[in-house]
């Protein structure tokens, strides 16, 4: 593990928007770096699970070996920070989903695939995300997930459009939205201070 002024953050590096988190995690005081083997799960404080395509990302998680390592180090409290197909790894349960898809878990919610529509329907919105100073949130959503419901352990950061998209339960984290796309590096600077809080 590493000094907890620097930690270590990954970035699940299957598939999906990877090289954005690994920017937005050093301009957040992280060292970042990709994670591909169940082995580099050892070697990291906190880890985040990209964009992308959530059933393509189950299956090659499957396929790598890294499913249920990943469970594993979340269940034992390895901080994690989903974005869009990553809130869907990280939920409980989906909805929309295909029968054979897989999730991490972690959070005690159901998400709806593509709840905010296709990918010519994606959009860029200012989010009020409790716990961020500064103002809103810029948020890019492709293809995004929203949240139906929570359980009780559950804290709601952000809604839009009268949707839950941006929640967290104990040490995991997970946004519909995309805020590694913009430029505005506030989520991934209150992900890597929960990393250090943990270290």
């Amino acid at each position: 593990m590493s000094p907890v002024s620097t930690p270590v953050v990954g970035v699940l590096a299957l598939q999906g928007d990877v090289r954005e988190h690994l920017v937005a995690l050093a301009e957040s005081g992280a060292l970042a770096r990709p994670v591909r083997r169940p082995e580099e799960l050892a070697e990291i404080d906190g880890l985040v699970i990209p964009g992308g395509e959530s059933t393509t990302m189950s299956k090659l998680a499957v396929i790598f070996g890294m499913l249920e390592p990943l469970r594993e180090r979340v269940r034992s409290g390895l901080p994690v920070y989903g974005t869009c197909a990553g809130m869907i790894m990280v939920a409980d349960k989906i909805l929309d989903g295909r029968e054979d898809q897989e999730t991490i878990g972690g959070v005690d919610m159901i998400v709806r695939r593509n709840a905010f529509g296709r990918q010519n329907e994606s959009f860029e919105a200012a989010v009020d995300f409790a716990g961020v100073e500064g103002g809103p949130v810029d948020g890019v959503f492709i293809r995004a997930p929203w949240v139906e419901s929570t359980g009780g352990a559950v804290e709601v950061l952000a809604r839009h459009r009268g949707h839950t998209v941006a929640v967290r339960q104990g040490d995991v984290l997970a946004t519909s939205f995309h805020p590694e796309l913009t430029g505005d590096h506030r989520v991934h600077a209150l992900f890597v201070n929960m990393v250090r809080a943990v270290g």
